[in-house]
């Protein structure tokens, strides 16, 4: 089989069908609905840093490999921090950008990144990576948040480096107080002095499906993930129409949780959800109330899986205080490759120191679980 390799500055090049034939769609982030969706509706900006290419494979007029891609020149948006390597590059007074970056933007959630109906045309399109990015010039590039199966594909010249999130695993519980039940008594008793403050305070939840949302509560969801921004001092990519897109085309996959005070609505999450894991992405508030970021964030998602019987929830990077809450540390991983020989040689050391502390990191961690019995 002899495969054509072209790049894409824009997923609109081609039909939502063919993409999504190269995925299992059990991950929302790789789906044409939401790939796209960032391009249509404004949350790619070339200021910002995001220039779409996308590198595909083709078999005559039939796609059959295709990794998301994208120019970048800066880190925004990426959640695998390499400012000091950029930092590096200018001390010695090379560049650093443009990079290559395989990824979802804005978006720290494992899933595949070579999407292809076989390993053989992974491999390929593996290769084509490495090959155009020579071609290129660029200094180098990044397969970030890929899956265990597909770093097998990696070989020697591609960087290992990994960092650790927190995952809540479903042990076969079948309500929220089976899942306390599992925990020892000073975690079980935190956990339900914050839920009761927040039922105190008379704040009620509603779970809503994109296609179960009104018009005002996506106009709010959109409010609460702008307020958290604006808090931090951040620019946030994702518009008002990117969210309506999500909720009318992908809708049983977009979940928002909103808290209410009466009824107006004082806080609230956005998740998405794949085949069998609740990916919580986004939270704000207008209220200041004991609990109710553990209870929007974090409580509601776990009830949530629990009815719906879904395995994990993965509510987002960062934030060693998950521990205490039941989601227990979970590796997640990239790879890196680096065109200058000498960059590459000493950065191959620094991420196996990286990756040796955060082994010993994350076993420190595990030491702290809330359940009674380790798993």
């Amino acid at each position: 089989m002899s495969l054509q390799v072209r790049e894409l500055d824009a997923l609109a090049s081609i039909e939502a069908p063919q993409w999504d034939a190269l995925h299992d769609g059990g991950n929302p982030f790789v789906s044409y609905a939401f790939l796209e969706g960032l391009e249509r509706y404004g949350c790619l900006r070339r200021d910002w840093g995001w220039t779409p290419r996308h590198l595909t494979l083709w078999d005559g007029d039939r796609l059959a490999a295709a990794a998301p891609g994208y120019l970048k020149t800066n880190s925004h948006g990426e959640f695998v921090f390499d400012h000091a390597w950029a930092h590096a590059y200018a001390r010695h007074g090379m560049d650093y950008f443009p990079k290559w970056l395989f990824a979802v933007p804005y978006s720290p959630v494992t899933g595949p990144r070579l999407l292809a109906r076989d390993e053989a045309t992974r491999r390929a399109l593996l290769a084509a990576i490495g090959e155009r990015v020579a071609a290129a010039g660029l200094p180098s590039a990044h397969v970030n948040f890929h899956t265990d199966a597909e770093d097998a594909l990696f070989g020697e010249d591609w960087l290992p480096r990994s960092d650790v999130q927190y995952h809540w695993r479903n042990r076969g519980w079948e309500s929220f107080d089976a899942f306390l039940a599992a925990m020892d008594h000073r975690h079980r008793k935190n956990i339900r002095q914050e839920r009761a403050k927040v039922a105190r305070a008379g704040v009620e939840f509603r779970r809503l499906h994109g296609d179960e949302a009104s018009e005002a509560q996506l106009d709010a969801i959109h409010h609460f993930y702008r307020q958290t921004f604006a808090e931090y001092g951040n620019a946030p990519a994702l518009t008002r129409d990117f969210i309506e897109h999500l909720a009318r085309t992908v809708p049983r996959n977009l979940l928002i949780i909103l808290a209410y005070l009466g009824e107006t609505p004082v806080a609230g999450a956005l998740c998405l959800r794949g085949a069998g894991t609740l990916y919580g992405r986004y939270w704000g508030s207008d209220a200041v109330l004991p609990g109710l970021h553990f209870e929007t964030c974090y409580y509601q998602g776990i009830e949530y899986c629990l009815e719906q019987g879904l395995a994990r929830f993965e509510p987002g990077a960062q934030g060693e205080h998950k521990i205490a809450r039941g989601f227990l540390p979970a590796f997640v991983c990239s790879r890196h490759w680096i065109a200058d020989p000498a960059f590459r040689t000493a950065l191959r050391q620094w991420c196996a120191e990286e990756g040796e502390a955060t082994r010993r990191y994350a076993a420190t961690l595990a030491r702290h679980s809330p359940f009674r019995e380790a798993g």
